[in-house]
């Protein structure tokens, strides 16, 4: 009696599992042929899904390329497109660390197929959309009508802020979502500066957070963006011995007066001049101290980013494409895409109080070890690819990780839409506790 239970239940057991087997739910490869399961991919910077579709405004060539000195009166009435976008001006100088406004704008004209890794796409449907994009040049437009703040052509930039925002409140896009899924660029501190508390809503694109009250700009709902690097990439990195062959140990070359925390550079003037590895000097921006500061960077095993009038400047971008460890001293500093890039694998980090301590952080860099530098240098080579603006845009570069930035925050915009559309009642979550 008992072999037969035996029996019967021997056979209940092989069907349940060979139902299991059936249906999915046991894979035995994964216990008795491990070595055939899937590798763990590490995580791609680039595409794996479809682009986000983000309408682009057709707003009149005075909000945008009208501000570039190439666009001839011949051209002004055309309509702005790939054919016809002017290229960013070669001498721009240091006006081209603020231009991610004209590359998220190149990226969407550019209708060239075959670019592989695309985080974004132009539609020509708003109903289709799942982001607006308003091509504003606005840190543009304070470099070139207001730059002084006391001039009458700051007037003209204000009247163009004036002008679109008018323009957006009468958007019916605008008006659903009350400019939440509008993504909207600012990387001059003074970008939009008449009228920037009105577009509050909506997702901004900045380098830091310096200039912004927290009801305004916050890392939850905007997006970090690099400066766009002023130094030529070093694109022949190739040296067989590349530690030996950067003689000099830091490197700094910039502006020492600057406002907020980077009052610290005069400080650092003090603590760092005279040391016989260590170059530190006061330059001005001219092409000629360009040029010296990429062959400095380039010669430097580490370059030194302390705050400027802000909490990060172009410098730390210049010496990620120069392949030189950066050492950041920058207490309230926000990075790019930092949910996806690790910075400690290719930064040193000092808080402003150890930077200021002296000798510290020559003593340290001093000791950091050969191999981990060199570790870094290499991790520097991969993901400087990431820093590049470029036209036509190309897989995995800024541009695109700007855009796979904002899709994001869509997630969170969508929310704040929805909750947006039900409340009868202030929102609790605005209120103070």
């Amino acid at each position: 009696m008992y072999g037969k239970a035996a029996i019967c239940l021997s056979f209940v057991i092989l069907f349940l599992i060979s139902c299991s087997i059936y249906v999915g739910t046991v894979d035995f490869r994964s216990y008795f042929f491990p070595l055939l399961q899937s590798p763990t991919v590490p995580r791609s910077l680039c595409a794996t899904h479809r682009p986000l579709r983000v309408y682009m405004y057709d707003l009149p060539r005075r909000f945008h390329v009208g501000m570039m000195a190439r666009w001839t009166s011949s051209e002004g009435a055309a309509p702005v497109t790939a054919e016809n976008f002017p290229p960013w001006p070669s001498n721009s100088g240091i006006k081209r660390q603020h231009s991610v406004e004209y590359w998220l704008m190149a990226s969407l004209l550019y209708g060239g197929e075959g670019v592989e890794g695309r985080e974004a796409v132009r539609v020509s449907d708003p109903e289709t959309a799942e982001a607006f994009f308003v091509p504003f040049f606005s840190s543009l437009s304070f470099n070139t009508h207001g730059h002084n703040m006391t001039d009458p052509e700051t007037e003209v930039d204000r009247r163009l802020q004036v002008e679109l925002l008018e323009f957006l409140q009468n958007s019916k896009y605008y008006q659903r979502s009350g400019g939440r899924d509008h993504v909207i660029p600012m990387t001059h501190p003074n970008a939009f500066r008449f009228l920037r508390q009105e577009l509050n809503a909506s997702l901004l694109i900045v380098v830091d957070f310096g200039r912004y009250p927290r009801n305004m700009s916050s890392l939850s709902k905007d997006v970090v963006a690099p400066y766009v690097h002023v130094v030529d990439s070093f694109t022949d990195d190739d040296s067989l011995d590349p530690y030996e062959s950067r003689n000099t140990l830091l490197f700094f070359r910039g502006n020492t007066v600057r406002k907020d925390q980077g009052k610290i550079r005069v400080k650092l003037a003090n603590i760092l001049s005279g040391i016989d590895d260590v170059h530190y000097e006061k330059s001005v921006a001219t092409p000629k101290n360009i040029i010296m500061s990429k062959e400095g960077m380039r010669s430097s095993k580490f370059c030194l980013h302390p705050a400027g009038d802000t909490p990060s400047s172009c410098r730390l971008f210049d010496a990620i494409v120069s392949h030189c460890v950066p050492v950041i001293v920058s207490d309230n500093i926000e990075l790019p895409y930092e949910d996806e890039i690790d910075y400690t694998e290719f930064s040193i980090f000092f808080s402003m109080e150890e930077a200021l301590e002296p000798g510290y952080l020559v003593n340290r860099l001093r000791q950091f070890p050969k191999d981990r530098w060199l570790e870094m240098w290499k991790r520097l080579k991969s993901v400087s690819c990431h820093f590049e603006f470029q036209y036509p845009p190309k897989k995995g570069d800024a541009v695109n990780m700007l855009w796979r930035q904002v899709k994001h925050k869509l997630p969170g915009v969508q929310l704040a839409v929805h909750r947006s559309r039900r409340l009868k009642v202030p929102d609790w979550w605005q209120q103070k506790r």
